[in-house]
């Protein structure tokens, strides 16, 4: 089972110019793309997230700002990431509890291996816990 984990993306450039940086489907997104979008404007004092994907694995980069993302798996293992840097990814595997808490300017991407479906998100724990 894949366990969520950072991924580091190429900073093409330098600080005369300004940087590039670039994650392509089946490369450093180790997933077809489907969907991306993004969260921006989100209070200090409001978690998102709460919730698992049934089918879906998703990369999440703070291209602005700092995000402290929970995860749980279903056998309880437990990590805290923090992402703070635009080359700097965190990708959340299938069946996996995250929790998002983000800085006052933090602008947050998300990389989606599917389209949106109500029906692909478990958003109660107990549920989440029990899932066959």
């Amino acid at each position: 089972m894949q366990q969520p984990h950072l991924i580091q993306f190429p900073s093409i450039g330098d600080s005369s110019l300004g940087y590039l940086s670039v994650g392509e489907g089946l490369g450093a997104i180790p997933f077809p793309i489907a969907r991306v979008y993004w969260t921006y404007y989100t209070p200090q004092n409001v978690q998102r997230g709460g919730h698992a994907n049934i089918g879906k694995e998703l990369v999440l980069v703070a291209v602005a700002g700092t995000i402290t993302i929970t995860t749980e798996m279903r056998d309880g293992t437990c990590d805290t990431f923090v992402l703070d840097h635009p080359a700097t990814g965190l990708f959340i595997p299938k069946l996996c509890w995250h929790s998002m808490k983000y800085s006052h300017s933090a602008v947050q991407m998300v990389i989606a291996s599917n389209h949106y479906s109500e029906a692909d998100y478990i958003r109660d724990y107990s549920t989440f816990k029990a899932w066959k």
